[in-house]
């Protein structure tokens, strides 16, 4: 089994192209980023919490509810993701990143976790268990993306493409040849890749806002299978 410090990074900024300021939009009283923080800081395997934003004054308020919620605040490039990230591993001393993206509030700790422990117990260089990756069957929203402060300084030196500066994930995806990737099946009970949970635009922002809605009074920790349950007994069949 692999060891070392696991630095898991949240990276967001206000302007987003498809939905400006989501970041900041409420879920049940609270922006959508402090949500995001409460739930991965229920992860068991991560070392240290960073919301990695940009140096622009509007990224100001995340900065300050990072600081908030108690998590590490790193600023720097808006486009160059690669070198967000890598900057970010190097100051706070990674030897393993865990990438998660600040559309994903719902988030499931455990499934990060999961993923985290795969790839300590594997061989693989990039491995995630995002929205179906080598058809796991997850759903759109739930899990993360881990790799080596080795293999990131590797992409940081070598990368020259913007596209690929900004996706810190797509070199790997694009190079099966130097980089195995590897992920884990998605458990049975909440098996649904049609379901997208993450918030890129504002209908799906409505959509998030209302499961917040209903779940996070009954349940601050709310799981992926009480989303499932909500979704196919309430929200359905009120349509």
């Amino acid at each position: 089994m692999r060891k070392g410090r696991i630095v898991l990074i949240i990276q967001a900024r206000m302007g987003s192209t498809r939905l400006p300021g989501k970041s900041l939009m409420p879920l049940a009283g609270q922006p959508l980023i402090a949500r995001i923080i409460e739930r991965v800081k229920r992860c068991k395997k991560i070392n240290t919490i960073v919301l990695a934003t940009t140096e622009k004054q509007e990224d100001d308020p995340l900065c300050r509810i990072g600081k908030e919620c108690g998590i590490e605040v790193f600023r720097g490039s808006e486009n160059d993701l690669v070198d967000r990230y890598y900057k970010v591993a190097l100051e706070f001393k990674a030897d393993y990143v865990v990438r998660l993206p600040a559309d994903n509030p719902v988030c499931e700790p455990e499934e990060i976790d999961r993923i985290i422990e795969h790839h300590l117990n594997s061989d693989d260089d990039f491995s995630a268990n995002t929205h179906n990756i080598l058809n796991n069957e997850y759903p759109d929203g739930l899990g993360a993306e881990v790799f080596s402060f080795r293999k990131l300084k590797e992409i940081w030196e070598i990368t020259v493409d913007p596209r690929n500066r900004e996706h810190p994930h797509t070199y790997f995806y694009e190079h099966p040849e130097k980089y195995k990737i590897g992920t884990v099946k998605c458990p049975v009970e909440f098996s649904r890749p049609d379901l997208v949970l993450d918030v890129n635009t504002l209908d799906e922002y409505k959509f998030i806002a209302q499961v917040y809605d209903y779940l996070y009074s009954r349940n601050k920790s709310f799981h992926i299978t009480e989303i499932i349950n909500w979704y196919d007994n309430i929200y359905n069949k009120g349509k």
